[in-house]
């Protein structure tokens, strides 16, 4: 049975996420990627930052997540970025065999 995954992303800007997305698309690592302006509030180097960022939604197979996390560190331009895996427990069956044809 194929398990899938939702990663989320933080990015600096639009560009880059379109970059990163690209490249994860391209190469078959992922489904599809969708692209969300957000406002972040965080903890980072001893204060609170408020920052504009962008919010990558990436759909793929659990057993591609590594290689997606390796690749995404390889492009990203932040020292410690927002990658986390959250798995898909159920969805419409149609559109998850779709993300296990459209990946490697």
């Amino acid at each position: 049975m194929v398990h899938y995954c939702l990663i989320y992303i933080t990015t600096k800007d639009e560009e880059e996420a379109r970059e990163i997305g690209r490249a994860l698309v391209s190469e078959r690592l992922v489904a599809c990627v969708n692209i969300h302006p957000i406002k972040s509030i965080c903890w980072w180097q001893g204060e609170i930052s408020q920052e504009t960022e962008v919010a990558m939604l990436v759909k793929t197979k659990a057993e591609l997540v590594d290689e997606v996390i390796s690749r995404v560190k390889e492009l990203h331009s932040y020292e410690v970025p927002c990658i986390v895996c959250l798995p898909i427990e159920r969805g419409y069956p149609d559109f998850l065999e779709w993300i296990n044809r459209s990946t490697k």
